[in-house]
């Protein structure tokens, strides 16, 4: 590859994986409140979609201003407080419908890519 589609594939994959953060924040607090830090162990353990501290903030703010977030500060006992970000009824709403796109979108491309795949497997096995 040159460098010009390096640098082609590398914004492609960027947009990507930021088209995708907010779903993944998102689905990350479906089951618990969590701070900060807890939110980005769980998208770098669960799914290994880390990504840098500034940008989860940036994003966390976004969707507490558009209401899918809610947020309170809570003192720890180890010495500074917390703040812990909950979905709200209206993003667990969202998330869901989010999800349901997402399910259908990636299976649909699936069934694209999966042809590419395969052909590029038959054309391998038979060199």
């Amino acid at each position: 590859m040159t460098k010009t589609e390096n640098e082609s594939a590398d914004r492609w994959e960027a947009q990507i994986r930021k088209g995708c953060l907010e779903l993944a924040i998102l689905a990350g607090l479906w089951e618990n409140r969590l701070y900060g830090l807890e939110i980005l162990r769980v998208l770098e353990g669960d799914s290994s979609l880390g990504l840098a501290e500034g940008t989860l903030y940036l994003i966390l703010n976004r969707l507490k201003a558009e209401g899918l977030v809610d947020s309170e500060w809570v003192d720890a006992r180890s010495g500074h407080p917390r703040k812990y970000y909950v979905l709200t009824e209206a993003g667990k709403e969202r998330l869901l419908e989010m999800t349901h796109f997402w399910n259908r979108f990636s299976a649909n491309l699936n069934v694209l890519t999966g042809r590419v795949v395969g052909q590029k497997e038959l054309t391998n096995a038979q060199k």
